[in-house]
C-alpha cells in the first residue's frame, strides 16, 4: 500500500499536504480501498470556515457513505471539481488527481496529524 512520506495523515484515514499556508486534503489509499467504488463526493461550500474535526463533506461508495473531516482548521478555498464528473479518480489516484479540497489554514496546530510511519501502525 502506497503512503507518500511527504504527507501527513489522520486517524480518519485522510491525508494532508501543507504548502505556503494551504492544505490540500484527500483520503488515503487504505480508505478508498475500504470504501470500494466511489460514486459521489459532496463538499462544504467554498468560503466556509471549519475547525479541526468538523465534517466538511461526504464520500458515497456503492455500499456505504462516509463523512470527510477537516484535519486542520481553515477556510475552504477550492474543491476538486473533476470529482463531480468522475469521483472514481479517488479510487485510481487518491494522492494526486483524487485530492478533494484545499483549505487556507487558520490554525497551524498539527499535533493530531501523523507521519507515514505512525499512520502505518494504525492500519
Amino acid at each position: 500500500m502506497m503512503l507518500p512520506n511527504n504527507l501527513m495523515y489522520t486517524k480518519d484515514h485522510e491525508w494532508i499536504n501543507i504548502e505556503n499556508n494551504i492544505a490540500t486534503v484527500g483520503i488515503t489509499e487504505y480508505a478508498q480501498s475500504e470504501l470500494g467504488d466511489i460514486i459521489f463526493v459532496e463538499f462544504s461550500d467554498i468560503g466556509s470556515e471549519h475547525q479541526t474535526g468538523d465534517t466538511i463533506g461526504t464520500i458515497e461508495a456503492v455500499k456505504t457513505v462516509a463523512d470527510l473531516y477537516t484535519p486542520i482548521a481553515g477556510k475552504i478555498i477550492e474543491v476538486n471539481n473533476i470529482l463531480d464528473e468522475d469521483p472514481s479518480i479517488i479510487n485510481s489516484d487518491p494522492y494526486n488527481k483524487g485530492w478533494i479540497l484545499k483549505l487556507e489554514i487558520s490554525n497551524s496546530n498539527i499535533d493530531n496529524l501523523m507521519n507515514a510511519d505512525e499512520y502505518k501502525k494504525i492500519i
